[in-house]
């Protein structure tokens, strides 16, 4: 039995059905940029997540860069982020001008409670990356940030539908940005992102930058650039939100199997939220000191896995800097991130299970 990390050919037909009938509409339409269907996916995020603005761009990474623009932050600014997250997060940072400051997560991924000690004056934000659909304390963070004066940017490219304290990933920050990219709990069938913020000028901002800084056709209000998500994977992903309760139902059962078949074992850890009904279940990582061993053993029987990292920012040539950071480089040494998703079968979740507890 091979058990692929992720196979999206896998989508249920009924799905299947529902995106080429979709598609068909949308070719006698013939609008593919901007429309109702892109309106129309807005207003049943903001819907959704309870947030009063939700402004489409063209992917995750866009969002970001996006969000940092509209607050006006750029050449001389610092940014707050921690070590371990995928490069988007530092890589907007540096295509606005600013400088990203790297500081350790806690043993989980997720940046360390002391962060206010890279703040100087020359911070002006600072990027909680929701890492694996896991969410930080926000209502702490944001008082720190306020105290501090600083912008929050939420980093929810793994969290949509995870919350905290009744507000979900994404809304608590000055602006939240979301990744529709395939692999996602709300992926799209190519690239999507979206910026969601509470206030209308910054909203009206992030819109105008996305677009050339139109307001409308031939009117230029401000220097843009083109960032706007395509008719078709807003209809698409519209079509993946009827059904994503659903969805995360599959992935939180086979979770909570995980869960159960592998508690105990020696060398083994497991997610600290595998349990936590407000995570989206994004990933589920596992850490281990034997994690390349284990890795392999479970490729050489049919079992694909991932690695969510294997290098933190810091380490990296782009962004390299010196710095203690042991929580991110431990984690990045020892993360193994198991096979879940709605598509998969149930027999297939204890087959990864059978084998784990088989190599230890």
């Amino acid at each position: 039995m091979k058990i692929p990390f992720l196979d999206l050919s896998k989508i249920p037909n009924e799905i299947q059905l529902k995106l080429q009938e979709k598609f068909a509409e949308l070719l006698k339409r013939g609008v593919y940029s901007f429309g109702q269907e892109v309106e129309s996916f807005e207003s049943k995020v903001k819907e959704f997540l309870n947030t009063s603005h939700a402004i489409s761009c063209a992917n995750g990474t866009d969002a970001l860069e996006l969000a940092l623009r509209a607050l006006n932050i750029g050449s001389g600014d610092e940014v707050i982020l921690p070590a371990m997250t995928w490069v988007s997060t530092a890589e907007a940072v540096i295509m606005v001008g600013a400088k990203p400051v790297f500081w350790d997560t806690d043993e989980n991924g997720l940046l360390a409670k002391d962060w206010t000690k890279a703040v100087t004056p020359k911070t002006k934000a600072v990027i909680p990356v929701h890492l694996y659909g896991q969410m930080l304390e926000m209502n702490n963070l944001m008082v720190k940030a306020k105290h501090h004066h600083l912008k929050v940017i939420e980093d929810a490219a793994q969290a949509f539908g995870s919350f905290y304290d009744g507000s979900f990933a994404g809304t608590w920050g000055d602006v939240g940005c979301l990744s529709f990219y395939p692999t996602k709990n709300l992926g799209a069938l190519g690239e999507a992102g979206m910026c969601l913020c509470q206030d209308a000028g910054l909203a009206e901002r992030i819109r105008l930058i996305s677009n050339h800084g139109q307001p409308e056709r031939d009117q230029h209000n401000l220097v843009g650039r083109n960032s706007r998500m395509d008719t078709l994977q807003a209809a698409f992903l519209r079509i993946y939100l009827e059904d994503f309760f659903k969805h995360q139902q599959l992935r939180k059962e086979f979770a909570g199997i995980y869960c159960e078949e592998l508690s105990g074992l020696p060398d083994l850890e497991l997610p600290f939220n595998s349990q936590d009904p407000s995570s989206n279940m994004h990933l589920f990582v596992i850490k281990s000191p034997r994690r390349d061993s284990l890795k392999q053993y479970l490729e050489e029987h049919g079992v694909g896995t991932a690695i969510h990292y294997p290098t933190i920012l810091p380490d990296m040539v782009p962004y390299e800097h010196q710095g203690n950071y042991m929580n991110a480089r431990k984690l990045s040494k020892e993360c193994l991130s198991l096979p879940l998703n709605p598509w998969m079968k149930k027999e297939e979740v204890y087959r990864v299970c059978k084998l784990i507890k088989d190599f230890f």
